[in-house]
Order: structure tokens, then C-alpha cells, then sequence
């Protein structure tokens, strides 16, 4: 059961990883394949900066490595063990498990990098209308 406060959360929903409350994409869809990259820069919620410093995703393409061993991996368990294909077809579902998915190893990869360094915070939305009212008042 996904609830907000859990990093699991944003990392499937692709949400805030502060606040939970708004998506980080300008297209939630990622098979849009040219907005895949296209993030907002900060949280309208809670002010957070999604890209931290210059090139900050740039790690995430470690990430997309392990991500996509996983969706290999599972393709070879259910084409190879539970389907009993050849080896031949095997490599062909494995090779099309990675295309049909790759949007979405590339979001994925993304959510769990960003959810390394910024934690959730429930209070994350009032700190920030706080400190704009504050920034408004001066």
C-alpha cells in the first residue's frame, strides 16, 4: 500500500520527493517520448529545487543500469522459466522488454536518484507559503 511520507511513493508516482504533492514532470506520461526529460524546476507546493546542481540527473544514469538489469532479468524469468521459450526468443523478449520500457526505466531512474538526497517532510508546503508570505510582507 503506497501512502504519502513513503519513498516508494514518489518514486512510482514521480512526485515532489519533499512534499509528495505535485509531479515533478511537466508530462506525467512518459511515453511522450519528447517531454520524457522535461521536468519543472522548482515545487509549486513547497519550493523544492529539482535540479540541485548542473548535471545533478547525470547520476541517475548509474541508477537506469540496475533498474534495467531488473526488467532483463524479469524478462529472461518469465520468457525462459515460466514460458519455456528458446534461448533465441528469450533474447528477443529481453531486448524488447528494454525498448518497450526504457521511458519508463529512464523516470524511474530519475525518481530513485532524487530520492537519495531530499527526504520527505510533512510540514515541507507551510514552510514555504511561510516563507513567501514573509518574502511578500518585507
Amino acid at each position: 500500500m503506497l501512502k504519502k511520507g513513503n519513498k516508494l511513493y514518489s518514486i512510482l508516482t514521480g512526485s515532489c520527493p519533499k512534499c509528495h504533492e505535485e509531479s515533478m514532470y511537466e508530462d506525467k506520461n512518459p511515453y511522450h517520448l519528447g517531454k520524457i526529460f522535461n521536468m519543472h524546476e522548482r515545487c509549486s507546493i513547497c519550493g523544492t529545487k529539482y535540479k540541485i546542481e548542473p548535471s545533478f540527473f547525470y547520476g541517475a544514469m548509474y541508477v537506469s543500469y540496475g533498474v534495467g538489469i531488473a526488467f532483463a532479468v524479469a524478462a529472461f524469468v518469465i520468457s525462459f522459466l515460466f514460458i519455456g521459450a528458446t534461448l533465441v526468443h528469450t533474447f528477443i523478449a529481453i531486448v524488447g522488454t528494454m525498448i518497450v520500457f526504457m521511458p519508463l526505466i529512464v523516470r524511474l531512474s530519475r525518481n530513485i536518484w532524487i530520492n537519495f538526497f531530499i527526504h520527505y517532510d510533512p510540514n515541507a508546503p507551510a514552510k514555504y507559503k511561510k516563507k513567501l508570505s514573509e518574502k511578500i510582507s518585507e
